[in-house]
């Protein structure tokens, strides 16, 4: 009777395990299958929508590399990204070391307050913060967007180091300055490396919502070669009731292959970055 139950249970792990599975991976399959069908196989209502009906083509591909500027939008991207999570590195680790370590108890309180601004709404703060970037002379730049998003990324990140921090003992800081090293070569060399699962949730977690980001790149962005992937793909395809669904899928497949590659390598040190540093 209970390996009967047993085997039952484990049947209904794998069952659930396949649906998630299953609905994890449609969306690639779906982006697959429009990339690569002909229009007529992709409009027509006679052929299977799940099955190419026709030979597959490239000509959604080359619409999309060659007649759009995607590897611009590519570019863009990246560079916003990186700099975006530069800055929120260097802004959230000394934040969030000095909450936890010297804040004491009104640290914590502290630490929440920072974490409440990363709720508020980006349709409250666009308008405000689409003026700052008028007066700045920002506008139709790429700056805009990279002294901008820091100010919803930098607060999460300091909220969840904070967490991660304090996990790590106090006496293995103190044994280090005891060795000869200060206070910033303790941390430096002591605590980051033990917070590295923490390091990489936000840099993994800075660079993909920069990533995907739209109402303030819709905001501050309207020159196509500025633009980025996330208003770039959207705009450029849509011709007002026109969608243009292959190209519109390629660059939706080719801009989330690097995200799904890096989630699937790092899943591990990802969830321990949110759950240690979350819970803790």
């Amino acid at each position: 009777m209970g390996g009967i139950r047993k085997i039952a249970a484990r049947g209904g792990l794998y069952t659930v395990v396949t649906i998630f599975a299953f609905f994890g991976a449609f969306p690639f399959y779906w982006m697959v299958i429009a990339t690569f069908k002909t229009d007529h196989d992709l409009f027509s209502p006679l052929n299977n929508p799940f099955l190419f009906n026709e030979p597959a083509t490239l000509d959604h591909l080359k619409l999309l590399l060659f007649e759009t500027h995607f590897l611009t939008y590519l570019w863009n991207t990246f560079l916003v990204g990186a700099a975006v999570v530069v800055i929120t590195l260097a802004m959230a680790v000394p934040a969030a070391y000095s909450l936890a370590r010297w804040a004491g108890s009104w640290g914590e309180a502290l630490g929440i307050g920072i974490f409440l601004t990363y709720l508020v709404p980006p349709t409250i703060l666009f308008i405000p913060l689409s003026r700052f970037a008028s007066q700045m002379g920002l506008q139709e730049s790429l700056w805009s967007l990279i002294l901008i998003y820091p100010t919803f990324t930098i607060p999460f990140c300091t909220w969840l180091l904070m967490g991660f921090f304090k996990t790590v003992p106090k006496d293995i800081e103190e044994q280090a300055m005891v060795d000869g090293l200060s206070r910033l070569g303790a941390m430096v060399r002591v605590v980051l490396p033990l917070s590295i699962s923490g390091l990489l949730t936000i840099v993994v977690f800075a660079f993909t919502l920069t990533m995907h980001e739209f109402i303030y790149a819709l905001t501050f962005i309207s020159v196509s070669v500025k633009k980025t992937v996330s208003i770039g793909v959207p705009t450029e395809l849509v011709r007002g009731d026109v969608f243009q669904w292959g190209p519109l899928m390629a660059g939706a497949l080719i801009a989330s292959i690097p995200v799904a590659v890096v989630y699937t390598f790092f899943l591990d040190r990802f969830i321990a970055g949110f759950t240690m540093g979350a819970i803790k």
